[in-house]
């Protein structure tokens, strides 16, 4: 072999030995990636099994157990849009350090005008964005109403709603009433029978849409009325909504509600707002959720054209103290009595608690402002409310003993609910006593 041969085959082995260098390098490199995915996955996994989705986002995010003291409450405008019209028009709430959130409906027709006597179309709320004011200046007529400095808001088209409540597979929801109503013009029908169903999108947007039926019958005054019980029945589907996308929760879903988010939902909120929050939204008991509707009343204005609904910023103010900040005007801050309404003293020398009651309520009269009251009562007696939540209407207001509660604590509650029986109930490890709200109460 020739000199210039040997150092060809040189050159050659060389390369070989570069190129097997370079191939095990890169082998090294792909196994130590895939081992760190492995490992990740693992950590995740671990983290999903321990914790659920939270714990997963809380690692993900990089979340300690101070991240959470340092989050403000958020406010948030929720507006349902339906052929440029805002059906639903909501103020939520949610603190993440004591686990609290609230919905507040504001009726469509809330006049926003400053001239009683010579009211128009755009002195009512839902005209400033059908009459394209703009979201800002919806934001800022929320703020003067309550007084609370609200700066996001989220606009979902009730396409959304339909293509949400399919992706999770439906929601199971107790319809109040039968409902059937048809609009040709808007291509709304609407036809459901009342009673415990799973709703798919199509149904569930029929049973947000509905007013009244087409024979002009609509919800029973005690469950709130054509408007009122609209936005009840609103209120607690969103709810039921939330709490079963919790409990549906996956990978898969995510993604899914990801893309009906791209699609159908309008916001001023980006993710470095609200990425923290997330993980303490997933582990959040939607159980606790406080709703109420803005106090006031319908009348028809001047110069009698429109029907328009007249705030009482007495009790709208009331309401939003109690839901938002968890202050229940009931007490006198001079002397500790219960006050009424028209600021009369309520003999209070019995209500005095001396043992930690733990009390449900079902509010079954129909009236947010009722459960609010008996709430700001129990929590001003002492009584440690536990959860809250709407059940069907009911004449007589119930109390249920679960535990064995003492005389006095009983004697306590039947002077705050003039209730004068008590029913025994199965004991409970999670409350003492279950209220149930009947029409029969008075504030």
């Amino acid at each position: 072999m020739n000199k210039e041969s040997k150092e060809k085959n040189v050159k050659k082995k060389g390369k070989v030995k570069g190129k097997k260098k370079k191939n095990i390098f890169l082998r090294v490199v792909l196994i130590l990636i895939l081992i760190i995915i492995i490992a990740g996955g693992i950590l995740l996994y671990k983290r999903y099994k321990e914790e659920g989705w939270s714990g997963v986002s809380k690692t993900i995010l990089g979340h300690n157990e101070e991240t959470v003291n340092k989050l403000d409450k958020m406010y948030c405008l929720l507006l349902g849009e339906s052929q440029n019209l805002t059906d639903t028009i909501m103020l939520a709430s949610y603190d993440p350090k004591t686990q609290e959130a609230a919905l507040l409906s504001i009726p469509r027709d809330t006049y926003i005008g400053d001239n009683i006597n010579n009211v128009s179309a755009y002195d009512k709320i839902n005209a400033v964005y059908q009459y394209g004011v703009g979201l800002q200046d919806l934001l800022e007529d929320v703020r003067n109403l309550t007084g609370i400095n609200v700066q996001y808001y989220l606009k979902v088209d009730t396409e959304a709603l339909k293509a949400l409540v399919d992706e999770i597979g439906g929601v199971y929801f107790d319809v109040p009433i039968d409902m059937h109503y048809t609009d040709r013009g808007q291509g709304l029908y609407i036809d459901l029978q009342a009673g415990y169903q799973l709703l798919d999108g199509d149904k569930a947007e029929q049973l947000v849409r509905f007013r009244h039926n087409s024979d002009g019958s609509t919800y029973p005054y005690e469950y709130g009325g054509e408007d009122l019980g609209r936005m009840r029945t609103q209120r607690e589907f969103l709810s039921e909504l939330l709490k079963q996308c919790i409990e549906k929760m996956d990978l898969n879903t995510i993604l899914g509600f990801l893309d009906i988010a791209q699609q159908y939902v309008e916001t001023n909120l980006d993710f470095n707002a609200i990425k923290d929050y997330i993980p303490y939204i997933l582990d959040y008991d939607v159980e606790k959720l406080k709703t109420a509707t803005l106090p006031g009343e319908s009348i028809q204005a001047p110069p009698d054209r429109y029907y328009i609904y007249l705030v009482d910023d007495e009790e709208a103010q009331d309401v939003i103290n109690e839901l938002f900040y968890g202050i229940t005007p009931t007490t006198d801050s001079t002397d500790g009595n219960t006050i009424d309404d028209e600021g009369n003293v309520i003999d209070s020398t019995t209500d005095t608690l001396e043992e930690t009651i733990r009390v449900e309520v079902l509010n079954g009269s129909g009236s947010s402002s009722n459960l609010s009251e008996v709430i700001g009562e129990l929590e001003a007696s002492g009584f440690e409310v536990v959860q809250t939540g709407n059940t069907s209407t009911t004449s007589n207001t119930t109390i249920i003993d679960r535990n064995n509660a003492s005389e006095s604590a009983l004697n306590i509650l039947r002077q705050i609910l003039d209730v004068e029986n008590i029913t025994t109930g199965e004991s409970s490890e999670s409350r003492d006593i279950t209220i149930i709200i009947g029409t029969d109460y008075v504030m």
